[in-house]
């Protein structure tokens, strides 16, 4: 009499983890992939749909790669900025890659750089800690800023990338700011790319995203 019920047992266990997928993982398959940037990633100057950002989320779907991007990215945003915006976000999105580029309003505004540093250092931390991989979009300043001091920048992002053992893209504009036409890739203020750099910017980062997913 026991025999019948085992087998009905055993299918209803059959059927439960076709329906659920391979280790119940149907419901995660979709990545999520949080942006926290600034300007540069905010489409600051272009119309919806032209930023880096945006044009991911298109070539994930051509690449059929099941991920959703949020672009939490403020223009004007700093360390400090994203540093405080970013638990909340992670509690919210739960994201399973967060690509952190900050730095470059810090910059600007003359922001101690060991403060960069270590806002840096925490949000890739606290993205970890929340089960996410990290990407480190670093930045290099133009040479009117002193060599000293822009070197010292762009280093800050490697340092943080080899204490935290994370991802780093060296620089977000590799062959837009020292390419043959920087100029014609700028917007007025020479500050933000124009609409057709950011397929470049994309370029730039993709193969590390895709690697990561």
């Amino acid at each position: 009499m026991k025999f019948p019920l085992l087998r009905r047992h055993f299918s209803l266990l059959v059927l439960t983890a076709l329906v659920a997928g391979p280790s119940g993982s149907h419901a995660r398959s979709e990545a999520t992939i949080l942006v926290l940037g600034d300007s540069l990633s905010a489409e600051y100057g272009l119309q919806r749909g032209q930023g880096w950002v945006a044009l991911m989320q298109v070539r994930l779907a051509q690449e059929k790669i099941p991920a959703q991007v949020i672009n939490a990215s403020i223009s004007g945003d700093t360390t400090a900025g994203g540093r405080s915006r970013l638990p909340a976000l992670l509690a919210q999105h739960k994201p399973t890659l967060v690509i952190v580029e900050l730095g470059s309003n810090d910059a600007l505004r003359g922001l101690p750089l060991a403060m960069t540093q270590d806002n840096l250092q925490a949000m890739v931390a606290a993205a970890k800690t929340a089960g996410a991989k990290v990407l480190l979009v670093g930045m290099q300043l133009p040479p009117n800023y002193g060599q000293s001091y822009t070197q010292q920048f762009s280093d800050s992002f490697s340092q943080v990338a080899k204490t935290q053992r994370v991802a780093l893209v060296p620089f977000m504009l590799k062959g837009i700011a020292d390419g043959p036409d920087a100029l014609k890739m700028f917007q007025a203020d020479r500050l933000h790319p124009v609409a057709a750099a950011h397929p470049v910017i994309l370029d730039t980062l993709w193969p590390s995203v895709k690697k990561l997913l």
